[in-house]
Parts: C-alpha cells; sequence; structure tokens
C-alpha cells in the first residue's frame, strides 16, 4: 500500500492507496475513534475527494486500534453544550449528514471494515457503506436513546430497509447493544471475520469490485436507493435509461466482445 496522506497520530484521518482501492481510516484510537468536529471536517472532505477520483475503484471505511468508531465525543459535546447550547447540533447538518450524503452516493462500491465498537454514529456510517465486513468481536448499538436523543446519521433511514421496521423501532428505542452473530442474524453484515481479519479481507473484496464496472455499479447504487420512494413504473422507466447509458460505454462493449469470444472482461470503469 502506498500512503497518501501523512500517517501520524495527530492525522484524524488516514488515506491509503492499494492500487485501484482507498482505504480510509478514522484515527482516534485512544478514543475509539470518536468523533470531534475536526475529524468530522477531516471526514466529508476526505470522502468528497475520493469520490470524484476516478482513479479510486472501491473504497474501504475502518476505524483504528480495533474500534470501528464510537460515534460523538461526548466530551466535546458537552463543552459546546455548556458554551453555546443554539450551535450544539449544528454538526447533524455540517458534519453528520454529509459524510453520511458522501458514503451512500459515492459512484463506486463503499465497504465497512468494522472491528470492536460501532455505535451511534459508526453505526450510521456503517449501514450508508454498500457492505459490511465484520468482525467476530465486533459490538453494536444505536445508542442515541440511551442519552435523551433520537437517531441521526441516516439511521432512521437505513435501519428500517436493513433489518425491517419492527427491529429497527427495538434497536432504536431500546438502544441495547447487540454482537456481530445477531447483527448477521438481523441481514447488517456481509462477511463475518476471525477478530483482526476485517480491514484484511474487506480490502480483498474491494479489489474485486475495483476490476469491475464502475459505472454500472454506480447506476445500481443509484436506481436501489430510489426505488424505495417510486412507483414500480418509475423506476422500470429509471431502469431502461441506466441501461442506456451504461450501453455506451466501454465496460459493456468490452463484456460484450469478450463474452462472444469466450474470454473475461477487462472492465476499465469507463
Amino acid at each position: 500500500m502506498t500512503t497518501t496522506e501523512q500517517t501520524t497520530a495527530e492525522t484524524p484521518v488516514l488515506i491509503e492507496r492499494d492500487g485501484a482501492v482507498a482505504i480510509v481510516t478514522i484515527n482516534r484510537p485512544k478514543r475509539r475513534n470518536a468523533l470531534t468536529n475536526s475529524l468530522k471536517v477531516a471526514l466529508v472532505e476526505a470522502l468528497n475527494e475520493l469520490g470524484t477520483d476516478v482513479t479510486v475503484r472501491a473504497v474501504v471505511v475502518t476505524g483504528a486500534g480495533g474500534h470501528f468508531c464510537a460515534g460523538q465525543d461526548l466530551a466535546e459535546h458537552a463543552t459546546i453544550l455548556a458554551a453555546r447550547p443554539e450551535h450544539a447540533f449544528d454538526t447533524v447538518a455540517l458534519h453528520y449528514s454529509p459524510i453520511v450524503t458522501a458514503l451512500a452516493t459515492m459512484p463506486k462500491p463503499v465497504i465497512a471494515a468494522i472491528e470492536g465498537t460501532c455505535v451511534g454514529a459508526g453505526l450510521g456510517f456503517a449501514l450508508a457503506a454498500d457492505l459490511r465486513v465484520v468482525s467476530h468481536d465486533a459490538t453494536f448499538a444505536t445508542a442515541f436513546s440511551s442519552i435523551g436523543l433520537t437517531c441521526d446519521s441516516g439511521l432512521a433511514h437505513t435501519l428500517p430497509r436493513a433489518v425491517g421496521d419492527a427491529r429497527a423501532r427495538e434497536l432504536i428505542l431500546l438502544a441495547q447493544p447487540f454482537t456481530a452473530e445477531k447483527a448477521n442474524e438481523f441481514g447488517l453484515v456481509t462477511r463475518l471475520t476471525p477478530p483482526g481479519n476485517a480491514l484484511v479481507e474487506a480490502i480483498e473484496l474491494a479489489a474485486t469490485l475495483s476490476t469491475g464496472p464502475t459505472r454500472a455499479y454506480a447506476e445500481s447504487k443509484g436506481l436501489l436507493a430510489r426505488s424505495y420512494f417510486q412507483a414500480l413504473d418509475q423506476t422500470l422507466d429509471q431502469e431502461g435509461l441506466a441501461q442506456r447509458r451504461l450501453g455506451a460505454t466501454t465496460d459493456h462493449k468490452t463484456a460484450v466482445n469478450a463474452f462472444l469470444a469466450k474470454e473475461k472482461p477487462a472492465f476499465i470503469g469507463q
């Protein structure tokens, strides 16, 4: 891997490249990668940059030090709440929502590699990814109601779609922790791994996706996201338009020719 950001303990977000795969690491290991405002700004900037970088064809998001993300840094939140209560929740619109939007609308596959703690906004980030590679020792929780808040970071949108309305209500209202095995039963997990292996397996999965038809992946993500809010005929129309756009791509033409020649296509993401 080659490092594209200085990897120091003070760098809140690290970006590494492994071929066409970018690995984004939330880097506050001593605080289980709890989110400060400066970290959130760095994270959304990194994600937006990767979203427009055509040399990046898959993204892995993970956390340093054996944890994914513990959600909001409550010490920072308490300081802001005491000093400027009217601004204590500006971060939702300024940071959390843009991070989730960047993950969910990334025009390439996004994989969350999850070890240890994944709670609150951390769970929201994980569910905004397309796929989740999860260590057996990971622990999840929505957490918000335990501190007198409702959910943010898209959980009211992504969680019921992932686990169903009844289960989402249970997880949000009770805010009880649940294990990786339970997350797998709920349908949140793409792959379960031994402790310490989530990142390695996520990078392997991302490497496979990075050699695929990137524009087709982007169209598929968009179709799936929009399908929840529209009638079948609208989805059918949009599928037809997407196929027309993809039919003009080099990847489609290459794949058809390769199929006819009984060869494996070499996708270039264009």
